[in-house]
């Protein structure tokens, strides 16, 4: 296939079709971004009930499927496409490819994260959405009588695969596709970190994937696991559940520290203060990431013996995240700090990220957490973690790097304003929880009574919640006032970017690089900038640049699967025709797509050296 065949197509088409990783990424960047506004409003539903004693917005199990839904969705359907959003923005970039390693399964990903999502939410309209909290602990899943807990498991099992796959393909680009000279020592701490995130969910992901297996089964086929008067036991879910529940926290934060350490060096003008020390405390973290599953489970009677050695790991997983925070000061320490809007972000969070971190240790004495336990003390402790280090982290990886992906900046005082609303939302809605879980306040109620003294600091929650609901939308102004004014930027907007993404063209060519780089050491571009050269060393000359093939099939794939999950959820033990049509018919889309795939010699294309622009296209330092 040729270039110019390429370019033809429309944009609909153009995305239905992609591998390449960029428009992947806006596509994980859209996908992500609708699934945050529906978490978003969903938890401005749950403040809404609860900020008057005794209301009745939203009563029982449509109260229980809120939440359920909002957490769900904000972790695997929000939180998670936009880690991947970013990753697949820069990634290639960082490392000097032309794409990721497996171009297809990456597309592949996408679709299966969006027909997840999609089967995931379908319960609103199907009878009932998942009502087990976002945990979906086996007791209360096994009981509930609509099939939203089927919806949920589903969803989550191919939106899962696609991660899987995903973390996969980020591995085995940043083994074998660095470009010359990038070391592992050599590699961007978002590169770090994308590098342990992707090994965290290969070992991660494979326990939640054979926990929703079995709660497919119980559900669904009449098997027992989970079901202790017939020789089940519900602690295997929370056992596998918490074994992928812990790392995956991991698995969102620690991409938001790489952002942070690039948005610091970059706007303080320094190297990252202790790079060594970084990438072993980021390797760190995620190795002990594994090891503190059980303060989960503090409460279920597991004995004083295992709870000690949980206690004491969970403890000592702080010490290489302070290592880092420290880091991250002594960067801006001395530094000639630009106060952009990522850098204000990164400035906001690390007091926001250690106040989560320091409830974290509180959570971690064993004894002390039989008194936090499911109370609103925990709510605020993982918000704190999640909003105040992942969601900082993915706003300010956004406004960082939306011209890399655009072409085009987003507004610098529009930027500003969602952040002092986020922020001081924020920290209204969260804070006082600290107060009304060790009031006594449990999580998951519905409502309280007079007199309970937990109506002002329900309120000032609820206030909070409406002001990160005004920065969200003066965001989506700023997003949509910057896509019809177009103002295109040059290829180092921000003027004092440290690495590869920022020698190229804005938005980046389809190809990435014109000669893929030669890395001369950590920070490579702005070694180039100091020896006063105009391009980055090239470690290939100007040849003709192979190209993966476009395909419709990783689309037709995850539609396949996305039909079968729906004939399985209604496929009862008493059999039912149409649903094992549905079922059948779908894996026989799946299947024969594969076939086709296996069958077909997909050889790419190649983009001659002739049509390379020299001018915008290429490695520069301009």
């Amino acid at each position: 296939m040729s270039s110019s065949a390429v370019k033809k197509k429309g944009v609909i088409l153009d995305y239905l079709t992609t591998v390449d990783h960029k428009k992947v990424a806006v596509l994980y960047l859209i996908g992500g971004g609708f699934f945050f506004l529906i978490g978003g409003l969903e938890a401005l539903f749950i403040r809404m009930q609860l900020a008057v004693p005794n209301n009745d917005f939203l009563v029982g199990d449509a109260y229980n499927q809120v939440f359920t839904m909002h957490g769900t969705t904000m972790i695997f359907f929000a939180a998670m496409p936009l880690v991947f959003a970013m990753m697949n923005a820069v990634i290639p970039l960082q490392i000097g490819a032309r794409d990721v390693a497996f171009p297809f399964l990456n597309a592949l990903g996408f679709w299966l994260f969006l027909f997840g999502g999609i089967i995931f939410n379908c319960g609103w309209f199907l009878g009932g959405a998942a009502d087990a909290g976002w945990t979906n602990y086996a007791s209360v899943a096994l009981a509930s009588k609509t099939h939203g807990v089927d919806f949920y498991v589903l969803g989550l099992q191919i939106s899962g695969a696609g991660t899987l796959m995903g973390g996969i393909n980020f591995l085995v680009t940043t083994i074998n596709m660095r470009a010359p000279g990038m070391t592992y020592m050599r590699m961007p701490m978002f590169t770090w970190s994308t590098f342990v995130t992707s090994a965290l969910i290969l070992f991660a992901f494979p326990p939640l994937t054979i926990a929703l297996f079995l709660m497919m089964f119980d559900r669904l086929f009449g098997s027992q696991f989970f079901n202790p008067a017939l020789g089940g036991n519900t602690l295997i879910w929370e056992h596998l559940f918490w074994i992928f529940g812990h790392p995956e926290v991991y698995i969102l934060i620690l991409p938001a520290f790489g952002i942070f350490s690039e948005v610091i060096a970059t706007f303080s003008r320094k190297r990252l203060f202790g790079y060594t020390s970084m990438v072993f405390a980021t390797v760190l973290i995620g190795f002990l990431g594994f090891m503190v599953w059980v303060h989960h489970m503090f409460t279920d009677g597991l004995g004083p013996v295992a709870n000690a050695i949980f206690a004491v790991a969970t403890m000592a997983i702080a010490v290489p995240t302070g290592i880092k925070i420290f880091n991250w000061l002594f960067t801006m320490w001395g530094g000639n700090i630009r106060f952009t809007t990522p850098m204000m972000y990164a400035t906001a969070f690390i007091p926001s990220f250690v106040l989560g971190g320091v409830t974290g240790v509180m959570n971690a004495a064993a004894p002390a957490d039989y008194q936090f336990h499911d109370t609103y003390f925990v709510v605020a402790h993982f918000h704190y973690v999640i909003v105040g280090g992942v969601v900082f982290g993915l706003f300010a990886g956004l406004h960082y790097w939306w011209p890399k992906l655009f072409g085009t900046m987003l507004n610098e005082k529009l930027g500003k304003i969602t952040f002092w609303l986020f922020l001081v939302g924020f920290h209204l809605t969260f804070f006082i929880q600290h107060f009304l879980g060790l009031m006594g306040m449990p999580r998951r109620y519905f409502t309280y009574q007079v007199g309970q003294g937990l109506e002002v600091g329900n309120m000032i929650s609820s206030v909070g919640a409406v002001f990160m609901g005004f920065g969200t939308v003066v965001l989506l102004v700023n997003v949509g006032k910057t896509v019809l004014e177009e103002k295109k930027v040059g290829a180092d907007p921000w003027e004092d970017g440290r690495t590869l993404e920022w020698a190229i063209s804005s938005p980046a060519p389809v190809y990435n690089f014109k000669q893929v780089p030669f890395v001369k050491g950590l920070d490579t571009l702005w070694l180039e900038k100091i020896e006063g050269n105009k391009e980055v060393t090239p470690s290939e000359p100007v040849g003709d640049i192979h190209m993966p093939n476009p395909t419709i099939m990783p689309f037709i794939l995850a539609l396949g699967l996305f039909t079968s999950g729906f004939g399985a959820i209604y496929l009862n033990k008493g059999g039912n025709t149409g649903a094992l049509a549905v079922l059948v018919l779908g894996m026989l889309i799946a299947f024969g797509t594969m076939l086709c795939r296996s069958v077909k010699d997909d050889l790419g294309y190649h983009i001659p050296k002739e049509d390379v622009d020299d001018h915008r296209k290429g490695v520069g330092v301009s």
